[in-house]
């Protein structure tokens, strides 16, 4: 087995010195086996999502806190979770499952301040805050105040009241965790700062059934035996670091041994294994809008 190790992994006479694994048909066959695994993880995703599918634990109550925290470091006042704000973000978050899209207005015309009327929320001001990909609410409110713009809505004077809304579901093709978060100060009238609220124009298609309310979802957890998202990523870079390191090594041994060898860019190959290995580290993480 060790003789076998060797021959798979090191420069030495019996692989011509070049690591049994560098080989092309040994590069083919992983290339094999990688499709006939992938094909394989989209079967058990789709037919056995107790065991490969979303991993997720994330609650209504620890966004709401994790929030409030973020305020209280700024010395602002905390925000209240308020229930139609809630149904406002869920109806927001169906509509964009229902409709397939990633944006802050639907393909329609329909903008967020729709959803926050529809739910009986009169505002002075509101905003909304979108995440997709995270499994945690910690993650979750990282990357909203890592971006200025999401960082702007948590910590703004204007608002005083929250509503949040955790749906799993496909959304542009990936089965991922969507979060919405609507922010909101009630409209008084009289009030010294009162103005009218924005009014706001929805084409009829865009009108959601009406058949019966829609409530909060309070927590969205699922601990299946392997995440879809992060396993076949693992995976992934466990691969990578495994070609990465045999090119290193190859590269050190035959220059110690002063080996001469017609063909050999394992500088090459290494940095741009290593730049597909940050690719996959940067592309499996969430995403804010």
């Amino acid at each position: 087995m060790k003789d076998f190790f060797h021959h798979l992994l090191f420069p030495r006479e019996s692989n011509n010195h070049r690591p049994k694994l560098l080989h092309h048909d040994s590069l083919l066959l992983v290339i094999v086996l990688i499709l006939f695994v992938a094909a394989l993880f989209s079967v058990v995703h789709n037919t056995q999502p107790a065991v490969l599918g979303i991993s997720t634990n994330m609650t209504v109550d620890e966004l709401v806190s994790l929030t409030n925290t973020e305020r209280k470091k700024a010395g602002l006042p905390e925000l209240a979770l308020n229930q139609q704000l809630s149904n406002a973000a869920l109806k927001k978050g169906h509509d964009m499952f229902a409709h397939n899209y990633w944006a802050h207005i639907s393909p329609d015309g329909t903008t967020p301040w729709y959803f926050i009327k529809d739910a009986g929320y009169e505002y002075l001001y509101a905003g909304e805050n979108l995440a997709r990909g995270f499994t945690t609410a910690p993650e979750t409110v990282a990357a909203w105040m890592a971006s200025p713009s999401h960082r702007e809505n948590i910590l703004s004077k204007n608002y005083d009241e929250v509503g949040f809304a955790v749906l799993p579901g496909t959304l542009t093709g990936s089965e991922t965790i969507l979060v919405v978060e609507m922010f909101g100060r009630k409209y008084v009238e009289g009030s010294a700062e009162a103005v009218a609220p924005l009014e706001t124009s929805v084409p009829p298609s865009s009108q959601l059934p009406k058949e019966q309310p829609v409530t909060a979802v309070a927590s969205v957890q699922t601990s299946p035996l392997f995440s879809s998202e992060t396993f076949p990523r693992q995976i992934a870079l466990i691969l990578l670091g495994v070609f990465i390191i045999v090119l290193f090594l190859d590269a050190v041994i035959i220059a110690r041994k002063r080996i001469a060898r017609v063909v050999a860019h394992n500088v090459d190959h290494i940095l741009f294994l290593t730049i597909i290995a940050l690719a996959v580290i940067i592309l499996g993480r969430g995403f804010v809008l």
